[in-house]
């Protein structure tokens, strides 16, 4: 007997990106399913998004983990996507993630970023992130070199995982929980573009130390080793 096909769709926290989203939108795999899930825009994004045929979800609460549950929890696919909807990194690239996922070989994978121009991603945001890949291995022994947002896993094992971040936290989360559960984690590198519009949080000092102290705290957390998706 023939398997169905796997269903996949694409969460895009979104808080003005008017400008980025019809790029965004047009990159995602025809079979898929966007998951754009306005944050508080005014710019007109949500109605932009639904036009161009994504399913909208309206987050009141404000914060990126907030937006990107609030996607997973509307989802009904077999598989659920992240990305991020300011044009800084392309859906289709998430293509091979689902692949290797949905072939057993990963539970959760992720893309690395890699700057293609000058200002992509600024100084300040990568020493950041740098920071915090280090306190990751050393708090659960993964080498991983980016906690970026692009990333693919089961959407039922993603659940499971009991995420409660609802901020900056929330990606960093995904992985320590994933992690503490003995998923296997698969990084791969991924073109990182220079983003639409003025961003909400690497684009600024402030928002990058708030970003820091939101992930801090989640590696704090008591690690939790009860399951795995296996």
């Amino acid at each position: 007997m023939t398997s169905p096909p796997t269903t996949v769709d694409v969460v895009l926290p979104c808080l003005n990106e008017a400008e980025a989203l019809p790029w965004v939108l047009q990159r995602i795999p025809p079979t898929w399913r966007a998951i754009v899930v306005d944050n508080g825009s005014t710019d007109g994004s949500a109605g932009i998004a639904r036009s161009l045929g994504a399913q909208v979800v309206r987050e009141e609460r404000r914060g990126f983990g907030a937006a990107c549950h609030a996607g997973l929890t509307a989802s009904d696919a077999d598989i659920v996507c992240f990305c991020d909807c300011d044009a800084s990194l392309d859906p289709g690239l998430l293509v091979p993630f689902v692949d290797e996922v949905a072939d057993g070989g990963a539970d959760l994978v992720l893309g690395r970023r890699r700057p293609t121009a000058r200002g992509a991603w600024p100084a300040h945001a990568r020493a950041g992130n740098l920071a915090l890949a280090r306190m990751l291995r050393r708090r659960t022994g993964l080498r991983l070199h980016d906690l970026g947002p692009l990333r693919a896993a089961r959407r039922e094992a993603l659940l499971g995982l009991d995420l409660t971040d609802r901020r900056s936290g929330y990606p960093l989360q995904m992985v320590v929980r994933a992690a503490d559960a003995g998923w296997r984690i698969a990084e791969h590198d991924v073109p990182y573009l220079p983003r639409t519009g003025a961003s909400k949080v690497t684009g600024t000092w402030r928002g990058t130390w708030q970003a820091v102290r939101d992930m801090s705290r989640v590696l704090n957390e008591t690690p939790v080793r009860e399951g795995s998706v296996r």
